[in-house]
């Protein structure tokens, strides 16, 4: 796998996928951990004396250019952390871009407009990612691992334009972790998966079977598995057309020797609200016009105890309605587990907005052994599915 540190960038103009789709609120970056994620493989580049035009998409602006999805607010946020001008661009395959990015000296960073203002990067027209592979650069770097499950034209498409590409360390490192992971041997493996929807985890579920000791459901998704269970979930978030299959899930994993822990008991509220009524009851038992939104501190003891036993943790989605105060305890008492464990010499690797932002919330980014940028993508590595934005180049 070849990456910005087996090359030398003196002289070079490098063009650089990033994955800057921060949360913006009133014009502000609320969160730039994607920005600063990106920051040592642009260094890396600057320092060797090459430049670097970067490119990003923000959002999902659906007719053409909307104000509220411009890269322009990144820049100051990109400029300070660097502690270097940015030069912004409005544009990304217009004659002034190309102009920009083909001047650049080096050391010079510019910042391209977003590229999902075409919808020909969606799309992954070829004739778009021509036109961003003839901007001017030598070089083409792939640092955004977001983004790495679209075949986008700047993801995949644009790679076959260049004779030089290779990885930023970001994509690096998530790609390493990710399969040591998978690949070690160390026992038990336990996956933590939580979120609304069965549908959404079913490929990950199936895959882990053939290499995870234990899986644990929680969230809206456990549901759907106390019902097919027989269990009475009232109100509760439910995939009915994926009961057949959730017990399926059940069988095989009973036949492979996968334990399957479903929460024994739930915070269970009378609305879906921070100010209901709320009681806490066994899982199966759910009153008619109630509805389940946390496990319970029975269920969460059950799992703590598990993922302090376990070697390998994947955690991917909360436990419970992680936005509403009376309703992350859970997804708490897991986030503090996955640290102590890892304290304890497991491998921990986190990923999924709402877990990765309880890593965030106790403070315990530095606690677990690596914590993902990508949401889809890992959920898609994980289902052994191969990324468009690795393949390309690998």
């Amino acid at each position: 796998m070849q990456t910005v540190n087996d090359i030398d960038f003196k002289g070079k103009r490098a063009l650089l996928r990033v994955d800057f789709n921060v949360p913006i609120s009133k014009g502000e970056v609320r969160d730039d951990t994607r920005i600063r994620r990106a920051l040592p493989t642009i260094r890396k580049i600057l320092k060797d004396g090459g430049s670097v035009a970067l490119m990003s998409h923000l959002g999902r602006p659906k007719d053409g250019r909307e104000d509220k999805y411009s890269l322009s607010q990144v820049q100051s946020v990109l400029a300070g952390l660097l502690s270097k001008p940015v030069t912004f661009v409005s544009d990304c395959v217009s004659e002034a871009a190309k102009s920009q990015v083909s001047g650049m000296q080096p050391g010079e960073v510019v910042l391209l407009e977003n590229l999902r203002f075409y919808k020909e990067e969606k799309a992954g027209e070829e004739a778009f990612a021509q036109s961003l592979a003839n901007l001017g650069a030598d070089i083409y770097v792939n640092d955004a691992f977001g983004t790495a499950h679209r075949a986008h034209a700047s993801t995949s498409v644009i790679a076959q334009f260049f004779t030089e590409k290779c990885f930023g360390l970001l994509m690096a490192d998530e790609l390493k972790n990710a399969k040591h992971l998978l690949e070690d041997e160390s026992k038990p493996f336990t996956a933590i998966l939580g979120g609304a929807k069965v549908s959404d985890k079913i490929e990950m579920i199936e895959n882990l079977l053939d290499r995870a000791q234990h899986i644990i459901i929680g969230g809206g998704m456990a549901y759907t598995f106390v019902k097919a269970m027989g269990g009475a979930i009232g109100q509760s978030l439910c995939e009915d057309d994926k009961l057949e299959l959730a017990a399926d899930l059940l069988k095989r994993a009973r036949e492979k020797g996968v334990e399957i822990h479903i929460p024994v008991d739930s915070i269970i509220a009378d609305s879906f609200s921070e100010t209901a009524q709320t009681d806490t009851v066994p899982s199966r038992m759910i009153p008619d016009t109630w509805l389940g939104l946390d496990i319970g501190a029975e269920a969460a003891n059950d799992f703590v105890k598990i993922i302090l036993s376990s070697k390998r943790i994947l955690w991917n989605g909360p436990l419970g309605v992680f936005e509403m105060e009376p309703f992350r305890q859970g997804t708490l008492a897991i986030g503090k587990a996955v640290a102590e464990a890892t304290k304890n010499g497991a491998f921990s690797l986190v990923g999924g907005g709402d877990s990765v932002a309880a890593v965030n919330m106790l403070g315990l980014q530095e606690q677990v052994s690596y914590v993902s940028t990508g949401g889809g993508a890992m959920l898609e590595f994980f289902e052994g599915k191969t990324l468009p934005g690795v393949a390309a180049i690998a």
